[in-house]
């Protein structure tokens, strides 16, 4: 069983912010495995495309054990995966509710419980990152989302619950809070609308968050930690 290289679990990683994160750890030298519903694998044979919706039981850990059986060991996991719809708070649907929990909750903890077992089994530690939101601590009037706030922040009380939980064997877990970020998933003729939600003035890039979250994977002394990449969103407006 090799233990080398270093392999980080990505899910979402079909486009966006997950795509990011895959270019990212591939440049620091790590395998990865890249989850989505849908993903179909490319030609680095460092890269294995498992695809599998994470809301489902079971999916998590038949994921887990992909990366094991192809790269030996499973060392990170970004909790990419996420579900946003911005409504009013009666508005939401029963299906709604399903599927962003589904997603956002189901999702986390069917990839951490299966990678953090492992990587117990294994010894030597590991990292679990969260991408979160910034709503969850500055909800604003104009982007009702409480199921957002409902999930996410459930999240980033687990990050902090699971990094003192698991701290003296090695394993930390960090949280990135993003505000607006410039991916497939808003149309670009509303980024002038959505640049005023931000001090700065501007929405960020997927580099930003590709950033923050390799400083957290380099950052050995940081858990528990709740990272904000906003704009400056979560400091007021």
């Amino acid at each position: 069983m090799t233990t080398d290289p270093r392999v980080a679990l990505i899910t979402g990683a079909s486009q966006g912010i997950g795509a990011g994160l895959e270019a990212g750890y591939r440049k620091l030298g790590y395998a990865v495995v890249a989850n989505s519903r849908t993903i179909d694998g490319g030609d680095d044979p460092m890269v294995l495309a498992v695809p599998g919706d994470v809301a489902q039981p079971g999916v998590g850990g038949r994921i887990v054990d992909a990366a094991v059986q192809r790269f030996g060991r499973i060392d990170t996991v970004v909790n990419n995966a996420g579900l946003f719809i911005a409504r009013p708070f009666t508005d939401y649907t029963d299906e709604e509710y399903d599927a962003i929990t589904g997603v956002n909750l189901r999702g986390f903890f069917e990839i951490s419980r299966a990678a953090v077992a492992r990587m117990l089994d294994q010894g030597g530690g590991g990292h679990l990152v969260t991408i979160s939101t910034t709503l969850v601590e500055h909800a604003n009037s104009a982007v009702p989302s409480a199921l957002a706030s409902l999930t996410k922040g459930g999240l980033n009380a687990a990050t902090r619950a699971l990094a003192v939980e698991y701290a003296t064997q090695g394993i930390r877990s960090n949280a990135v809070a993003l505000g607006i970020i410039r991916t497939p998933m808003h149309q670009p003729s509303d980024y002038d609308a959505l640049a005023t939600l931000h001090p700065v003035g501007h929405v960020g890039e997927v580099s930003d968050v590709v950033d923050a979250v390799l400083y957290l994977e380099n950052a050995p002394f940081v858990t528990g930690e709740i990272l904000h990449v906003d704009g400056g969103q979560s400091a007021g407006h």
